[in-house]
């Protein structure tokens, strides 16, 4: 497979590290979640909960690594999931910029530009180009 324009390798590098964060976070539940059990409200803390919390962390990371694949191949399909993924990101992202902490100022600022980068991207020419020519 040849190497796909720079922006695709943009868009690619991004639903990967995407990918892979949610992918790493949903491990990292899940061995909080052995380590110290259950915390915080009984309603979102019990066993069911915090399974399917990890479930859709795993799924949700799995998919964008899907995408991340599309992107390299150039195809069409990885747009549509791409752009839903940058709108609930900016979703999470946004409210988190404007945090009171530190640390969830900084993620959500730093999200919010990476999904602002892959929107932005997704439309320019060239990946248009890219993904209409016959492959």
């Amino acid at each position: 497979m040849s190497r796909p324009a720079a922006p695709l390798t943009a868009l690619a590098a991004i639903a990967l590290l995407e990918g892979l964060a949610l992918v790493a976070y949903g491990i990292f539940d899940a061995v909080e979640a052995v380590r110290v059990g259950a915390t915080g409200p009984a309603d979102v803390s019990n066993g069911p909960a915090i399974a399917l919390q990890i479930f859709i962390f795993l799924v949700f990371g799995a998919g964008l690594l899907w995408v991340a694949r599309g992107w390299w191949g150039s195809r069409r399909w990885a747009r549509a999931p791409f752009l839903l993924t940058q709108l609930i990101a900016l979703v999470v992202g946004v409210p988190l910029a404007q945090a009171q902490g530190g640390t969830e100022r900084v993620v959500g600022i730093a999200l919010s530009l990476v999904a602002l980068v892959g929107i932005a991207l997704v439309f320019t020419p060239v990946v248009t180009r890219a993904l209409t020519e016959e492959n």
